[in-house]
């Protein structure tokens, strides 16, 4: 039996977990996690109910498995930061990383906006283990930048939840945007913020 669970999963294992995570997502970012059902689940992925649950103990289960995935992809950016680089470049590297990510991942950003909308029941202890050191120590590393004098005086604190909001608002408000937008608003987007942050930082 052990043997059997320590087992590596086959070919066709590993594809029907990543098409139950894929319509998942989709059915996720679309009603939220409450409105979400593994019917509507089986349905977008083209399988049965009782198929589902062979992979997944449940709607949770598969929930807490797609945001373990999101997170290292939505900290990746801010990692990447680099301490000896300049660093107006490197912030509106950061910025425009974020934005493009809003461009290829908008059911995971709408994803992780539906989850924190509810308070987090089932990210908060990533969010405490994992996003808030990382933000603690770019933001000590923004701190120094400015003592150096080497970006304007802001709260780099409020700096960081800026660039998530005027970034990430392009994938979590996509109908809005879509409707009040005339051209590539992404596009339009990306150097508008690079104004406005360059503006806003440069000493």
């Amino acid at each position: 039996m052990a043997e059997a669970s320590t087992r590596k999963p086959s070919r066709i294992q590993q594809r029907n977990r990543k098409r139950i995570l894929d319509a998942a997502l989709e059915v996720f970012s679309r009603h939220g996690y409450r409105g979400a059902t593994l019917d509507l689940i089986a349905e977008e992925a083209g399988l049965s109910k009782p198929n589902i649950l062979y992979y997944f103990g449940g709607k949770e289960d598969i929930h807490v498995t797609l945001l373990n995935q999101l997170m290292e992809t939505w900290l990746d950016p801010l990692d990447h930061m680099d301490p000896d680089g300049e660093p107006l470049d490197e912030i509106l590297g950061y910025v425009h990383r974020k934005l493009e990510m809003s461009r290829e991942f908008p059911r995971e950003s709408r994803l992780f906006a539906n989850e924190i909308l509810q308070g987090a029941p089932r990210m908060e202890p990533h969010l405490v283990s994992d996003l808030k050191p990382l933000v603690d120590k770019k933001t000590a590393l923004i701190r120094t930048w400015i003592a150096q004098g080497k970006l304007a005086e802001v709260d780099p604190r409020h700096l960081m939840f800026s660039i998530w909001a005027t970034t990430q608002h392009y994938a979590d408000f996509d109908a809005q945007v879509q409707v009040l937008s005339d051209s590539d608003t992404l596009e339009g987007a990306d150097a508008f913020l690079d104004q406005m942050f360059r503006k806003l930082l440069t000493p």
